[in-house]
Parts: structure tokens; C-alpha cells; sequence
């Protein structure tokens, strides 16, 4: 999972596509280097509000050389949840506890959940579990960083930045709920 800036100099492009999929739309953001972000929700205009609010710096543009190709990837991620996907990421942006986080949350398996505490306490860091649940909600890559496998230490739900009804979609498809 690489991770950068870009310079005022040099303004970063992002490609995208939104798509149709099982959990209503899916907006998937790619450089050249790896995706970017993957946002779900129900609206084409307010998914591409959202990328345009998390990277106001960089140049926004529709398509791209192998955007297809991974947005068909994250389409069958979402349909499968539980199979193995290798794509290539570069997340823009996040604090250093952030990556952190989300790097712990790619070793959660698919059909599996651990809680704010657990997490907190895989980074070495128990006393974060707060700053562990903001990290989760300002996640850019849904499912890819798999901060639905989250859930709070008495197994309730807790948030989820898409909603709670596609965290339980996505926990029921990958058998960690009945």
C-alpha cells in the first residue's frame, strides 16, 4: 500500500468511475500507481462530492488507462468478499496513525470481526480505541480497508461510514454474521 502527496508543482490526477453494485453505487478512484478510494453510497453527485472534498488538490478526471479494469475488480469484491484480491493501492492523504490502522484492518480475513479494543491493542496502542474508531470512519477505501469488520467490544454494530445496513450486508455476505 504506497502512500503520497502531491506538490502544488505537479497537481495529482485521480481518475474515476462510479458504478452500479449489490450495495447501491460505487465510486472507485485510481492514479497510475494503484486505487485510491472506493465510497459507497446511493448518489452518483454526492459520491463525487465526497472525493472532491477528500482531495481538494487534486485534478479530478472520469476514465483512465486501467480504472476498468480495477473498478471490475472492486465490483467482484463486493459480490465475493470472501475471495482473494491482490490490487494495488495508493492512498493519498492520512496520518501516520491512521495508515497504521487501516494496514491492521487489510489483516483482518474476510468472515472474521475484531473489535475497536482488539484493534487498538494490534497496534500496539490499547489506549487509541477512539482515535481507532475515527480512523475507521475516515477510511477512503471501502471493503478494500475492511473497517466494516469492526465492530464494538459488546459485538454491537457501531458506525460505519456507508451505513450500518451495508456493513451488515457486507458481514453477512462474508459469513462472520448470520
Amino acid at each position: 500500500m504506497s502512500t503520497r502527496t502531491s506538490t502544488p508543482a505537479t497537481p495529482l490526477v485521480l481518475h474515476y468511475t462510479v458504478r452500479a453494485c449489490p450495495l447501491g453505487q460505487v465510486l472507485v478512484a485510481a492514479t497510475p500507481k494503484g486505487i485510491a478510494a472506493v465510497l459507497l453510497g446511493d448518489d452518483k453527485t454526492q459520491l463525487i462530492s465526497d472525493l472532491q472534498q477528500r482531495y481538494p488538490q487534486v485534478q479530478l478526471d472520469t476514465g483512465g488507462p486501467v480504472l476498468q479494469r480495477w473498478s471490475d475488480t472492486v465490483l467482484e469484491i463486493l459480490a465475493h468478499p470472501s475471495l482473494q484480491h491482490v490490487v494495488p493501492l495508493d492512498v493519498l492523504g492520512g496520518t501516520d496513525f491512521q495508515r497504521k490502522v487501516w494496514k491492521a484492518l487489510r489483516g483482518i480475513p474476510a468472515g472474521q470481526t475484531r473489535s475497536y479494543t482488539e484493534l487498538a491493542q494490534a497496534i500496539g496502542q490499547p489506549q487509541a480505541v477512539r482515535a481507532v474508531a475515527g480512523a475507521c470512519a475516515a477510511n477512503p477505501l471501502a471493503v478494500l480497508v475492511p473497517c466494516h469488520r469492526v465492530l464494538r467490544s459488546d459485538g454491537s454494530w457501531g458506525g460505519y461510514r456507508w451505513g450500518i445496513a451495508r456493513k451488515q450486508q457486507l458481514l453477512q455476505q462474508e459469513g462472520a454474521i448470520a
